[in-house]
């Protein structure tokens, strides 16, 4: 038995050592006696007094009797115990009309027939109760039997003898159930069939002691009638009092309410809010505003708590987890980064216009005002410049510099014949939400999906809206690369170089192959621009290459001219422009009102301060710039900046840096609406302030004064001694040791009226916020135009540091079919080896008069794939408009440059090694012309010797004769370099230089006869010339192949081309047999033979 709790009652009564009340005793209804401890039971208390056992019956009083007084015993006793039972609420109990225990609390029987006919009714257990909260009730009078009121102690002792047997049964029959109803124990009793535990509106969690239920009690949930109940615990003893309504009555008067099927609790209202939003956005995850707060729910918060590394716990139905509202911006690009959906969902309504409105006693209505993924991060929520001074890690925010498009497909497939062949028309739409930027196509493609690659890996989209249903072929492509004005069409051949997807990888431009990072690319060699659009626009520029002489002379010409001019403006817009935010960004979310008052001021302020930069600067621009590009861009800025200034000098700084829209704007003569709204609020603030002479009369302190204290305005402070003379319709706000603080009627009313204003202020000034980005919205496509022109310039600054940096030459452009290069490096692999290892260079000379074929060979690791390679990247940097890594170079217009190159198969395409190498070449030879530059590494290596050769040989023979391209073609096949003797005017013959040393002194007497693999020392320099041998096992040696090997090896090796050799001799020997014309010639044939 537990005595803790009845001690501390036993002292509040007053009695003395050995007096105590007994709780555990007398209590047959399990369902009132769980809700209540045990000592509310409307059957008795036992009380031990002086050795004495006291039974006090608590019976409803006999009708008609209402007014009898109390007996003088029991009325004492009933004063004492209304002290600690006042009856603040009460349970609903039901049970079967005309059960044993409604009747017995009716009738007027003795206090021993009634305790019969409970006991009857405990060990029977025919009774059960429900549990229902409700609204609080008056208190009801206790009135005691009248004819029982005189009767004495020991009479009521020996009335209760007879049923000394019954009783103790009865006891742990009660505490049995009681436990089994509160602890959810698993005890051996049958629910009645009267209890019905879905329309239960509360569960007492488990426990193992009944002093736990108090101190568990915050973890029931409370229906909507009981949510306005203050204060206490729900379980506090001066909460209940009895009802013995009927369970008739509770069916027909209680509707169901929506309950969790694991735990049989109710949902509370923001959780049922929660479900709601949750149906709508399954695959999102929710952040819910919550005051001060964002949380999340159920799987929401266990997947945030480990993304976020934040605590997740239960509360009520779900698991939770929460955010504070400023750092949501970090948490939703973190959460959004791992790959997640993320919706932000705020409240729509303030408390003070809610207390006003016809919803007051409801939930705040909430909506989704956002919902983010890796290409829409655009907004207040999300973007990092409205937190600047917030300490967070300024890499992970500001890292998605790139282009983040939103890339949708669609295909449609034309005729059953080339729905059979695997062709397809497809058409693609990229949205980049960030800069506003939009670009579209259309095209034919082939069974192999090329063009399309080409597409996605120019754009690099970070999100694909793909149909329903896709042909097989776009779905194993689109799952193959998922697993690793601005409206311009993305394929426009008469503008730019076509790179097609396979080129931008195997050339390594936008990342390197070795671990597909942005290091050991082309972009990386020549980015070094100061701000993130010029950043974007650079890799634009290295994707899309010009077509058009003059306008990639017009950038060599400000290329040129910041290299070699000594003027100091160069230098201020350079330094001007490393202090630049986001502009374009900026400038886009303000257009679509997803922007803060910081973001906003941020944009305008650098865009005015770069305008009075330049303005200062365009003296010195006219007189001392002399390119075109430079000088027409720089001039233009400041024109298209004119707009900027009206807006920045409507703002207040310091209200804009803070978020305070209801101060934002200096002069409010455009905004009529705040402007009466605040006149409203002086008049509410002035009629306060000159009440305060009123409360100075009544309080008799010329010196009172209003204090604001935890953002509760207008308090009176009064000190506590003085307290009495308060008028008592005042109300106390708070207090402390010495003071109280107090609001008068007066201030109470119209402080509530001031609230209100300032919430609906609030809401004007958003309203007219939105008006005010839509005016200045009318001006997005001028300041695009001066952010690209400043993108531009950025570009050409980059460039120019990139011809300062090494032994660079400025390209000389024409329009023929030309590409002659002198001592030409790569541009790559010239930085990465810096100063400590030189790169040997090479010289090309391709044209279509002449030699426009080059078959390269050569022993393995000698140098080939760089050299074409370097071809390449230098055509394409000469295109972009900077200067290349040779002495001299003149570079013909290429209208594309297409790669096959290095050996993988395709998994997700279901193709070998040898199908995707086939597949790349026959995408040249259908898009390649004679104005293209073609590169083609080792074709035909996949299969054997005699097909890898047929198909080499085939192929560079079309190349040659029917194409016309400008052809590098690097190859181990001796038999493809006799198209040298065939097409001699067309075709030239080029080896890797090397020296092959034979190793002789590592042969041990005796091994005379062992052949050793020859040691090759490569000097990586292109030679006129055939390479007879390849030197793989060399190759072998450096990998560290076992010796034994090696040397079985280079033995076959030998033997194989002695066989050769003899075979070719032979052949040799038959053909001049074969064309013998008489028998001297015959004669000299045997001879010849014999000698042999």
């Amino acid at each position: 038995m537990r005595w803790r709790a009845v001690t501390s009652l036993s002292r509040g009564l007053g009695l003395g050592r050995g007096q105590r009340v007994l709780s555990h005793a007398c209590a047959p209804d399990p369902g009132v006696v769980g809700a209540g401890g045990g000592l509310l039971s409307r059957w008795a208390l036992l009380f031990v007094s002086s050795g004495r056992l006291l039974l006090m019956p608590r019976r409803k009083p006999v009708a008609g009797r209402a007014g009898a007084a109390l007996p003088a015993p029991a009325a004492a006793r009933q004063a004492v115990l209304s002290r600690f039972f006042k009856p603040a609420g009460h349970l609903k109990s039901s049970s079967p009309a005309g059960a044993p225990g409604d009747s017995s609390c009716d009738s007027g029987a003795p206090p021993e027939q009634q305790e019969q006919q409970q006991s009857e009714s405990g060990v029977n257990g025919s009774k059960k109760r429900m549990l229902e909260y409700d609204e609080p009730v008056n208190k009801r009078a206790k009135k005691a039997q009248g004819n029982k009121g005189e009767e004495n102690d020991a009479g009521m002792i020996r009335s209760c003898e007879p049923k000394k047997c019954l009783r103790p049964r009865m006891i742990l029959k009660s505490l049995e159930k009681l436990k089994e109803f509160c602890c959810d124990s698993e005890l051996p009793y049958s629910r009645s069939s009267t209890e019905l535990p879905q329309r239960r509106l509360a569960v007492l969690p488990k426990c193992t002691d009944f002093e736990d239920i108090s101190l568990n009690a915050k973890h029931i949930v409370p229906s909507e009638d009981s949510s306005s109940q203050k204060g206490g615990s729900l379980f506090d003893f001066t909460h209940f009092s009895l009802s013995t309504k009927s369970h008739e009555s509770l069916q027909s008067t209680s509707e169901p309410k929506p309950t969790n099927r694991r735990t049989k609790s109710i949902y509370t209202p923001l959780e049922l809010q929660y479900l709601e939003m949750k149906e709508q956005h399954k695959d999102a995850i929710l952040c819910i505003e919550c005051g001060y707060k964002y949380r999340f729910f159920g799987e929401d918060a266990e997947i945030a708590a480990r993304e976020l590394n934040i605590y997740c716990h239960l509360d009520h139905n779900f698991m939770t987890a929460s955010i504070p509202t400023h750092r949501l911006f970090v948490h939703v690009r973190r959460l959004v980064a791992k790959g997640h959906k993320v919706g932000v969902v705020k409240q729509t309504e303030t408390a003070a216009l809610k207390a006003i409105g016809e919803n007051k006693s409801s939930l705040f209505t909430r909506k989704l005002t956002a919902l983010y993924t890796k290409s829409t991060l655009i907004g207040e929520d999300v973007n990092p410049l409205i937190k600047l001074d917030d300490p967070v890690n300024v890499e992970e925010i500001t890292s998605d510099t790139s282009n983040n498009y939103l890339l949708c497909i669609c295909e449609n497939k034309e005729n059953m014949k080339d729905k059979q062949k695997g062709n397809i028309t497809i058409g693609i739409v990229g949205v980049q939400p960030t800069t506003g930027e939009v670009v579209f196509d259309s095209f034919q493609d082939s069974v192999s999906r090329s063009e399309l690659e080409t597409r996605i890996s120019k754009l690099q989209p970070v999100e694909l809206l793909l149909p329903s249903e896709m042909s097989d072929h776009t779905e194993r492509f689109i799952r193959s690369i998922t697993s690793v004005r601005n409206l311009k069409k993305l394929s426009s051949e008469l503008e730019f170089m076509t790179i097609n997807g396979t080129a931008l990888k195997n050339l390594e431009i936008l990342q390197n192959q070795t671990d597909s990072k942005f290091r050991g690319s082309l972009l990386w060699v020549l980015d070094h621009t100061k701000t993130p659009f010029g950043r974007r626009k650079l890799k634009k520029w290295v994707t899309q290459p010009l077509l058009k002489s003059r306008e990639i002379n017009a950038r060599l010409d400000a290329v040129s001219e910041i290299i070699l001019s000594e003027s100091s403006v160069f230098g201020h817009i350079q330094n001007h422009l490393c202090k630049l935010p986001d502009i374009e960004r900026g400038l886009c979310s303000i257009y679509h009102k997803k922007c803060s008052t910081q973001e906003f001021f941020l944009i305008v302020k650098a865009l005015c301060h770069l305008k009075r930069e330049i303005q200062a600067l365009i003296p010195a621009i006219t007189s001392q710039i002399k390119s075109d590009l430079l000088k027409q861009f720089l001039l233009e800025i400041p024109e298209h900046l004119n707009p900027v200034e009206h807006y920045f000098n409507i703002l207040n700084e310091q209200a804009a840096k803070i978020g305070d829209k209801t101060e934002l704007f200096k002069d409010l003569t455009d905004f009529p609406s705040i402007s009466k709204r605040k006149e409203e609020i002086q008049v509410v603030t002035t009629k306060i302030n000159l009440h305060l002479q009123e409360i100075r009369r009544i309080l008799k302190s010329p010196s009172a004064h209003f204090k604001t204290v935890l953002g509760q305005e207008f308090l009176i402070e009064v000190k506590n001694s003085l307290v009495s003379s308060i008028p008592s319709d005042w109300v106390k706000i708070g207090s402390t040791k010495a003071v109280s603080r107090f609001h008068s009627p007066f201030i109470v009313e119209n402080y509530r009226h001031l609230n209100q204003l300032r919430e609906q202020l609030v809401l004007d000034c958003n309203t007219e916020w939105l008006n005010f980005l839509d005016h200045f919205s009318e001006h997005y496509h001028s300041l695009c135009k001066a952010v690209h022109h400043l993108a531009t310039v950025d570009c050409i600054f980059s460039l120019a540091k990139v011809a300062k940096q090494g032994d660079y030459c400025r390209p000389i452009l024409q329009e023929e079919r030309k590409i002659v290069i002198k001592n030409g490096r790569h541009p790559v692999i010239d930085v990465l080896l810096g100063e400590q290892d030189q790169y040997v260079p090479n010289s090309t000379y391709l044209s279509g008069d002449s030699e426009r074929v080059m078959i390269i060979t050569g022993p393995n690791m000698g140098g080939k794939s760089s050299y074409i390679k370097q071809v390449a990247l230098i055509t394409i940097m000469a295109q972009i408009g900077s200067y290349v890594p040779a002495e001299q170079a003149t570079i013909g217009i290429v209208d594309g440059i297409f790669t096959r190159m290095g050996a993988a198969d395709n998994i997700y395409k279901g193709q070998s090694t040898f199908m995707e190498e086939l597949t790349d070449t026959a995408e040249i030879i259908r898009k390649a012309t004679s104005q293209s530059l073609v590169i083609l590494d080792e074709l035909g290596r996949g299969t054997s010797t005699h097909d890898g050769i047929a198909i080499a040989y085939a192929t560079l023979e079309h190349f040659i004769r029917d194409v016309e391209s400008l052809t590098l073609f690097v190859t181990h096949y001796p038999p493809v370099c006799e198209l040298e003797k065939t097409y001699p005017q067309w075709v030239g013959n080029y080896h890797m230089g090397f020296l092959v040393n034979e190793d002789e002194s590592t042969q041990k007497p005796g091994q005379e006869d062992e052949e050793i693999p020859d040691f090759v020392t490569f000097l990586y320099q292109i030679t006129r010339g055939v390479a007879s041998r390849s030197y793989g096992l060399n190759v072998a040696k450096l990998a560290d192949v076992p010796e034994e090997i090696l040397k079985k090896a280079a033995y076959k090796s030998k033997e194989l081309e002695r066989l050769v050799n003899v075979k070719r001799k032979r052949l040799k020997s038959f053909a001049k047999l074969w064309n013998a014309t008489d028998v001297t010639e015959v004669q000299e044939w045997t001879n010849t033979v014999e000698t042999e």
